[in-house]
């Protein structure tokens, strides 16, 4: 069971960057990804990371502008976003999946956060 608490979110101009993190609890050690889902929208698949970090993926509209990153001593999984779009606005979720590799459907995660909201303004 793992508890996650996503924070970071806000409103940011187009081209502004901001940072998202997710904070983890009780068992931590997870294949972690990031999702966002926009209004009228299915969740779809932003980044996801290997357990011990060493590998990472991402969709190909985050290619270039996002980096996924955790710090296992922390508990706590990032999503540094840059160049940032006004098609980036969403809700965005951090999930946890129990598996050994990382899968792009969200349905293949297991936990999941309340979500936090970006706002980018043209």
């Amino acid at each position: 069971q793992v508890q996650l608490v996503e924070s970071g979110g806000g409103l940011v101009q187009a081209g502004g960057s901001l940072r998202l993190s997710c904070a983890a609890s009780g068992r931590t050690l997870y294949v972690m990804g990031w999702f966002r889902q926009a209004p009228g929208k299915e969740r779809m698949f932003v980044a996801g990371i290997s357990r011990l970090g060493t590998n990472t993926y991402y969709a190909d509209s985050a290619k270039g502008r996002f980096t996924i990153s955790r710090d296992n001593a922390k508990n706590t999984v990032y999503l540094q976003m840059s160049s940032l779009k006004p098609e980036d606005t969403a809700v965005y979720y951090c999930a946890a999946d129990g598996s050994l590799s990382v899968a792009s459907k969200f349905y293949e995660y297991d936990y999941w956060g309340q979500g936090t909201q970006v706002t980018v303004s043209s």
